[in-house]
């Protein structure tokens, strides 16, 4: 039964691989809790044996937003079965799990943005990383739209890609970008339908690769932060933010669903703004401790 619930999420709702894999293991850990404690099949869970599976969890350690997951894996499994008759009611329609303390992404300033992207192309792989980096930051892909592109995704400033849920979005690529990517391409002389970043054997680069090079990269450019691809990805959108304003535009260049998603770098941005105004501000400072 999960196994058909997974291919309906595949099929018709086109779910990534990876957001399969974690409703997988949700449903599998509700299976093995539900053996357990005697529930025969999953379709008579009930509300209370749903609630209590989930405040088990919650004591083995799993953090809000694993719980949160968890739920809306259950809630959907349920949701499914109810529209398809097996069930009368979604158990776990009025459970809510803890809420996940909200917590604001990384993001590099521009000044470190620029020293992490400016990597010297003349020597192993220059042109690559170069053309990487810039086209990471330049545009925001996350890192799984990066590994699969083609060159034929590339075309009249835009790069194409497929996105979560299959969503295809374009999204516009900056002059420094587009230079450092004529370059490696004219480098290497690939076909249109070549990977931009080849890995072994000619195939995509793997995830695992990039961020192995990114941090490598950033050791070399004297960053010290944790850089990964996602990194990248926050400061673009930060900073496209802080200097448009335009939350509808950054969500449409990050292909967020919903807008909410977006709204965590307005926080980002509000936060700089602070910083702003407390340097600034004659009456922001604070009165040295000890004055009256």
């Amino acid at each position: 039964m999960i196994d058909e619930f997974l291919s309906h999420l595949q099929g018709e709702r086109r779910l990534s691989a990876n957001t399969l894999d974690a409703y997988r293991r949700d449903l599998a850990a509700l299976s093995e809790w539900s053996s357990a404690h005697d529930v025969p099949r999953l379709e008579a869970i009930h509300a209370e044996q749903l609630r209590a599976f989930i405040a088990a969890e919650h004591r083995r350690g799993l953090s809000p937003k694993s719980l949160q997951r968890r739920l809306s894996a259950c809630r959907s499994f349920y949701q499914w079965l109810l529209k398809h008759g097996r069930i009368q009611a979604n158990p776990a329609a009025g459970i809510r799990a803890p809420k996940a303390p909200r917590k604001l992404p990384q993001v590099l300033d521009v000044d470190e943005a620029m020293q992490l992207v400016e990597v010297p192309t003349d020597v192993k792989l220059g042109l690559r990383d170069r053309a990487l980096l810039e086209l990471f930051y330049s545009s925001g892909l996350r890192l799984s739209e990066l590994c699969a592109l083609r060159w034929r995704d590339l075309s009249d400033g835009l790069v194409t890609v497929q996105g979560k849920g299959g969503k295809q979005r374009s999204v516009p690529v900056g002059s420094h970008a587009r230079n450092a990517l004529d370059a490696w391409r004219a480098d290497t002389g690939a076909a249109d339908d070549a990977p931009v970043f080849p890995g072994r054997g000619g195939k995509p680069i793997t995830p695992r690769a990039v961020q192995l090079r990114l941090r490598l990269l950033a050791q070399r450019q004297g960053l010290f932060k944790r850089v990964h691809p996602h990194l990248l990805r926050h400061s673009f959108a930060s900073h496209v933010l802080e200097s448009s304003g335009d939350l509808r535009g950054v969500q449409e260049l990050l292909g967020h669903a919903d807008i909410a998603t977006t709204q965590i770098y307005t926080h980002l941005d509000f936060q700089h703004l602070a910083k702003v105004y407390d340097a600034a501000h004659p009456r922001a400072k604070r009165k040295p401790s000890g004055d009256s």
